[in-house]
């Protein structure tokens, strides 16, 4: 889907900040489907969560990326996905062993161009939904990284700048 675009990368790198400020320049966003299973977990004090049954989590997060993908394929405005399925299947490969989803890479493109964030220490920060250290995040965009390029996609990392540079330079590679 050429009109999909993802913005990617490490935990903590800007991600949710980049989608809010292009939302507000009236693009379409999609919010990371795994930090919709962490709210949704914690208020009912569930058990998929990264940190208590990744796998439950990511497969959870994964049916419901591929609702988001299957939703907005009737639109041909620009979208701008947080992550998307690619992330999470790559996750759940590495977290299982398993190539479950992994016809799903193929059978849902994305745009040929995905936009990174690469770890920053700067702006890096813990929360109740991102318990995780900031060497586990480094360690997550490399596999990201690497992943997404391995599918054929064009990687391109987003500068570290502030919000609005960033959302320039997106803009600009779009």
């Amino acid at each position: 889907m050429k009109n999909y675009i993802v913005i990617s990368g490490c935990s903590g790198g800007g991600k949710s900040t980049l989608l809010r400020a292009l939302q507000s320049k009236g693009f379409e966003t999609i919010g990371e489907a795994g930090r919709r299973i962490v709210k949704v977990q914690i208020q009912t004090s569930g058990t998929a969560l990264p940190w208590v049954d990744m796998r439950l989590f990511l497969e959870e997060a994964i049916v419901l990326a591929l609702d988001d993908y299957e939703k907005h394929s009737a639109f041909s405005e620009t979208r701008f996905f947080d992550r998307g399925l690619v992330d999470l299947i790559l996750a759940y490969s590495h977290v299982t062993g398993l190539t479950s989803y992994d016809h799903l890479l193929t059978a849902k493109p994305y745009a040929s161009r995905v936009f990174l964030t690469p770890p920053w220490p700067d702006i890096y920060v813990t929360d109740s939904e991102r318990l995780h250290s900031f060497e586990d995040a480094e360690k997550e965009y490399d596999r990201l990284k690497n992943g997404w390029a391995s599918l054929g996609y064009e990687v391109v990392i987003i500068p570290k700048a502030d919000v609005e540079t960033r959302v320039d330079f997106v803009l600009q590679c779009i």
